[in-house]
């Protein structure tokens, strides 16, 4: 779990306008840095099946932000994607719709 300055810092850096706290970029950078502690955690305890499924839970909303923001912005998208250090996901096929 992340504490009040470790957001509050997250917030800055990835924030798009001043009082912004929950646009999906920020949402996305809170995520990723959680996902990243609960890692950490992870490999100190592989057994730890509860916090596996919170993983895997925060892995999956980050995704369907990401997907959000790809629908609405690439620019942004892309940005983000290469700020947090993340790869890109497949992008959908024009020919197969």
């Amino acid at each position: 779990m992340l504490d009040v300055k470790q957001k509050d810092k997250i917030i800055k850096e990835y924030e798009v306008h001043k009082s912004d706290t929950g646009s999906v970029e920020v949402q996305t950078a809170i995520l990723t840095k959680e996902i990243k502690e609960l890692l950490k955690h992870l490999k100190k305890h592989p057994k730890d099946l509860h916090s596996k499924r919170g993983l895997l839970q925060m892995v999956d909303k980050r995704r369907k932000l990401l997907k959000y923001l790809q629908s609405k912005s690439m620019r942004r998208y892309n940005g983000l994607i290469k700020k947090l250090g993340l790869k890109k996901a497949k992008e959908p096929d024009k020919e197969s719709k």
